[in-house]
């Protein structure tokens, strides 16, 4: 009986933990959700719009909210703290008028707190910023009400295989992706605000 409990108890310890949500906006989505989904412990992203009201925003009308990724994870892998830590380093804290190139309050940065206790993580992390920056940012950590997703064309758009017109030509919207956020400048910025902190595009945690 006790070498049957003893293998219960380690194949409850190998089980996943339950996932846990965020919320996060940092201007485009497209940009949040491959940023996010090169985190460990992330298990799914999902574009859409964060911080409104209305029912069923869309990209066309979408009032009141803001273009946010919700998120979900492990945390036996990842805490939550670690991942706003490693979100506020992907984007221009510094900005809270758009993001980069893209301006207005459809793009504006924020934390959207899926509980009271996330919502006093993220004003820890912003503080933690404001520490390491030397400055204020312009993020904030707000009570999260609703969340409505994007349309599938959005979902992980900086994979597409699909070819779409673009003034760069008709190409793969993977190939779009890239070339916007370079034209962007967004990993350029977040380097030139953060540093050695910064975190920009690239390998998943721990891949060579």
């Amino acid at each position: 009986m006790r070498a049957t409990l003893s293998a219960i108890a380690l194949l409850l310890l190998a089980m996943p933990a339950q996932a846990e949500t965020a919320v996060f906006a940092g201007g485009c989505f497209w940009c949040v959700e491959k940023d996010m989904d090169h985190v460990n412990g992330v298990t799914e992203t999902i574009s859409g719009f964060a911080g409104g009201s209305a029912a069923n925003p869309s990209y066309q009308d979408h009032e009141g909210y803001t273009e946010a990724v919700k998120i979900e994870f492990d945390p036996k892998i990842v805490s939550y703290d670690e991942l706003v830590a490693r979100f506020l380093r992907t984007i221009d804290v510094t900005d809270g008028d758009g993001q980069f190139c893209d301006r207005g309050s459809s793009y504006v940065p924020a934390i959207f707190a899926t509980s009271d206790e996330q919502l006093k993580i993220a004003k820890a992390a912003l503080a933690d910023a404001e520490k390491s920056l030397g400055r204020k940012v312009a993020v904030p950590a707000l009570p999260h009400s609703k969340f409505g997703p994007a349309e599938d064309y959005h979902q992980n758009y900086y994979q597409g295989t699909k070819r779409t017109l673009t003034r760069f030509g008709w190409i793969k919207q993977s190939e779009a992706y890239a070339n916007y956020r370079k034209a962007c400048g967004r990993d350029a910025r977040v380097k030139q605000v953060w540093g050695a902190e910064a975190y920009t595009t690239g390998k998943k945690d721990g891949e060579s």
